[in-house]
């Protein structure tokens, strides 16, 4: 049973992804490709150079996130956070190998700053294309990819349907979407600064931090219309929808029982699923292409 699969984005949310992929196939779901946003592109790249569900959460399990986000220097670039020890991350575990290595065909969408435009990346350096397609506006850098100056795909993709579906067109496309509906709450964003030594310098912090779970609370708002807007333009086969909403974008979280609420979605989906693949339902996207 193949499909091709959209992976969302979401920070740390992105942690179900890995059960997401883990359920699809332990019940006979061939992933042929896939496209991915933000952790999406993340999540999607370690599963397109052929390590497992298993392999990539151990491997995320492993790593002290807050470290990875707050441990670095912040002088790479317009960003709260530096991106050095993301980028060692990445480097370790997928060096400098190219899209050619893939053992999947795969797509990472970010959106260039100089032409207000979405960017499909398929070619170069896939640590490149990744570290473009997470960099949250204002938390992280740009990523400069020549020509382009690259920040988060879910700025303009939340959901990469359209792009998953140009990969290998004949199949359906499953979507994972981590963005909750408008009607319930969520956490968006949750940042920690380096804690302050004086009093003044605890009220700047309290300050910023309120200033950006503000605009953090908007954005999230934008994100959530704009996600549900594109997937009913876009029109996969299939919705996976974790129940994540209670974790924040940056959050530190235990990646096990993340990746079992993927597994969970997964399986409340199989009817759909097995629909989408099936004889019918494969004339009927045939049909519609013509």
């Amino acid at each position: 049973m193949d499909i091709t699969l959209a992976l969302g984005g979401g920070g740390s949310r992105g942690a179900a992804h890995i059960g997401v992929l883990r359920a699809l196939a332990r019940n006979g779901f061939r992933v042929r490709a896939v496209a991915g946003t933000s952790i999406g592109s993340v999540v999607g790249a370690f599963y397109a150079f052929g390590y497992t569900p298993d392999e990539i959460e151990a491997l995320f399990a492993s790593v002290d996130f807050s470290r990875l986000l707050y441990g670095w220097p912040l002088s790479e670039g317009p960003g709260l956070l530096g991106i050095r020890g993301i980028t060692d991350f990445l480097r370790t575990h997928l060096g400098n190998r190219s899209f050619d290595d893939l053992q999947i065909p795969f797509a990472v969408v970010a959106v260039d700053l100089n032409s207000r435009r979405e960017i499909i990346l398929r070619e170069g350096r896939v640590v490149d294309a990744i570290l473009g397609s997470i960099a949250i506006p204002g938390i992280f850098p740009p990523k400069e990819y020549e020509p382009y100056r690259l920040v988060d795909g879910g700025t303009l993709n939340p959901v990469p349907v359209n792009v998953a579906r140009a990969l290998l067109p004949n199949l359906p496309v499953v979507a994972v979407n981590l963005n909750p509906p408008l009607d319930q709450p969520s956490t968006p964003l949750n940042l920690q600064f380096p804690g302050p030594k004086t009093l003044v310098e605890q009220i700047s912090r309290l300050n910023l931090t309120q200033a950006f779970q503000i605009f953090g609370e908007a954005v999230d708002i934008g994100q959530r219309e704009l996600t549900e807007l594109r997937l009913e333009i876009d029109k996969p086969a299939v919705i996976i929808s974790p129940l994540v909403s209670d974790i924040g974008l940056l959050d530190a979280i235990d990646v096990n029982k993340i990746s079992s609420r993927g597994e969970v979605a997964t399986l409340e989906a199989l009817p759909s699923l097995k629909h989408a693949v099936s004889w019918r339902a494969r004339l009927m996207r045939f049909l519609l292409r013509r």
